[in-house]
C-alpha cells in the first residue's frame, strides 16, 4: 500500500513538473515572438522614418528648386522690363531725330532758295554794270551839276553801298548757316542710324529674354502647381493684410465723402430748380468698368490644373490696364507668382470689394494712392508665373485673404 502511494506521489510530481515545463516553454515562445514582432516593427518604423526623411529632403529640394525658379523668373522679368523701358526711350529718340531731320531739310530748302534768289540778284546787278559801261560811283559824283546835286548824289550812293553791303552780309550769313545745317543733318542722320541699330539689338535681346522666360516656365511641372492659381506667400500675405486695413478705412471714408457731396449737389439742384451742373458720364454704366481691352482667354472656377480664382484677359501690343472702380491701392509690388501686381480696395454702397491686377508689364499706381474708375494703373504684361501676355483679374466680395474664399466670378458684375 505504501509502495502504491509512493508511486502515485512520484507520478503526480512528475506530471506537474511536465505541465510547468510546457507552460514555461510556451511563454518563452510567445516572448520570443513578441520580441521578433517588436524587432520587425522597429525595422518598419526605421524604414518609415527613413522614407519620411527622404520625403522631407525631397520637399526641401523641391522648395529650393522652386525658390530658385522664382528668382530666375524675377530676374528675367526685371531684365525684360528694363529692356522695354530702354526700347521706349530709344524709340522716342528715333522719333525726335526723324522730326529734327525733317525740320532741318525744310530749313535747308528755304536757305538754298534764298541764296539762289540772291545769286540771281547779284548777277543782274553785275550784268547792269557791264551794260552801262561799268559806271563807277566816282563817275556819278563827278557828273554832279551843282553842290546840292553833289550832296544828293552822295546820299544816294551811300544808300546803294549800304544796301549792297547788307545783301553781301546776308548772303554770307545764309551760306554759313546752310553749311551748319547740312553738318547738323549729317550728324543727326549718323546718330539716327546708330540709334536704329541699337534699337534692333535691344529688340533681339528682348526676344531672347522672353524666350528664356518661356523656357523657365516650361520647366515647371503643371501637375504640381497650376500656373494660374496665383498665390501669395506668407510674408506677402501678412503685408497685404496689414496694408488692406488702412486701404479699406480710406475707401470707406472716400465713399462717405462722395455720398455727402452727391447729397449736397442734389439738394442744391433741387433748390435751384434743376439748373445745377451735370457731371461727366462714367467710363461705363454701373459700379465697375472693364479693366483692359482684350478677349476672355480663361474663365473663373475649377479646371484640370487647379482652381482659377479670377479671369484672364489677353491681348497683344501695349495694352493699358485701368482701375475697375473708384478705390484705394492696397499694394503695388512684384510677386513671385503674380509678377507686377496691384491690389485695390473699393467701398461701393457700403460693401467692400477687392480687385487684383496681376502679371503687368509696368505698374503706374502706388500703395495708398486714390484711383478713379477708368484711371490707368499699368500695362498688360507677362511677369511672374505667366504664360503669354494677359491680365489676371480677381474680384473679391469683401477683403482679400490667403485662401481667396471671398473671390467671386467677375463675369456679369464687371462689364467684359
Amino acid at each position: 500500500m505504501k509502495k502504491t502511494l509512493l508511486t502515485v506521489s512520484v507520478a503526480s510530481v512528475l506530471g506537474f513538473s511536465s505541465l510547468g515545463a510546457i507552460d514555461i516553454a510556451s511563454a518563452s515562445t510567445k516572448i520570443n515572438s513578441l520580441k521578433e514582432q517588436k524587432s520587425q516593427l522597429q525595422e518598419k518604423q526605421s524604414e518609415i522614418n527613413s522614407q519620411l526623411d527622404e520625403k522631407h529632403d525631397a520637399i526641401d529640394e523641391v522648395q529650393n528648386e522652386q525658390a530658385s525658379v522664382d528668382q530666375e523668373i524675377k530676374r528675367i522679368d526685371l531684365a525684360v522690363e528694363d529692356t522695354e523701358v530702354k526700347i521706349r526711350e530709344k524709340e522716342k529718340q528715333v522719333t525726335e531725330a526723324e522730326a529734327n531731320i525733317q525740320k532741318l531739310q525744310g530749313e535747308i530748302a528755304t536757305l538754298e532758295e534764298r541764296i539762289a534768289k540772291r545769286n540771281e540778284l547779284l548777277k543782274d546787278r553785275a550784268r547792269s554794270f557791264q551794260e552801262n559801261g561799268r559806271i563807277t560811283y566816282f563817275d556819278v559824283l563827278l557828273g554832279a551839276k551843282s553842290f546840292s546835286d553833289f550832296i544828293d548824289r552822295m546820299g544816294a550812293i551811300a544808300v546803294f553801298v549800304a544796301a549792297d553791303q547788307d545783301i553781301l552780309n546776308e548772303h554770307k550769313a545764309d551760306k554759313e548757316e546752310l553749311e551748319a545745317k547740312r553738318t547738323e543733318m549729317e550728324n543727326t542722320l549718323a546718330s539716327l542710324k546708330k540709334m536704329q541699330a541699337d534699337l534692333e539689338s535691344m529688340k533681339k535681346s528682348l526676344a531672347a529674354q522672353k524666350a528664356e522666360k518661356e523656357k523657365v516656365m516650361a520647366s515647371l511641372e503643371h501637375e504640381e502647381e497650376h500656373m494660374h492659381a496665383e498665390m501669395a506667400d506668407l510674408e506677402e500675405a501678412d503685408q497685404l493684410l496689414a496694408a488692406q486695413k488702412k486701404a479699406i478705412q480710406k475707401a470707406i471714408e472716400l465713399e462717405q465723402k462722395r455720398q455727402a457731396e452727391a447729397a449736397a449737389k442734389a439738394k442744391q439742384s433741387s433748390s435751384n430748380g434743376g439748373g445745377g451742373s451735370v457731371s461727366a458720364p462714367p467710363v461705363s454704366s454701373g459700379n465697375f468698368t472693364k479693366p483692359a481691352q482684350g478677349y476672355l482667354s480663361s474663365g473663373f472656377g475649377n479646371r484640370s490644373l487647379g482652381d482659377h480664382k479670377g479671369i484672364d484677359i489677353a491681348a497683344s501690343g501695349t495694352v493699358p490696364i485701368v482701375a475697375a472702380a473708384d478705390g484705394v491701392v492696397i499694394r503695388s509690388y512684384y510677386s513671385s507668382s503674380y509678377g507686377n501686381c496691384i491690389f485695390i480696395s473699393h467701398s461701393i454702397n457700403g460693401q467692400i470689394y477687392t480687385t487684383v491686377y496681376a502679371h503687368m508689364r509696368q505698374r503706374m499706381a502706388s500703395e495708398g494712392q486714390v484711383v478713379s474708375k477708368g484711371q490707368q494703373i499699368g500695362l498688360m504684361g507677362n511677369t511672374g508665373r505667366s504664360y503669354g501676355q494677359h491680365l489676371h483679374f480677381e474680384l473679391h466680395k469683401g477683403e482679400w485673404n490667403m485662401s481667396k474664399s471671398n473671390a467671386i466670378n467677375p463675369v456679369g458684375i464687371v462689364p467684359l
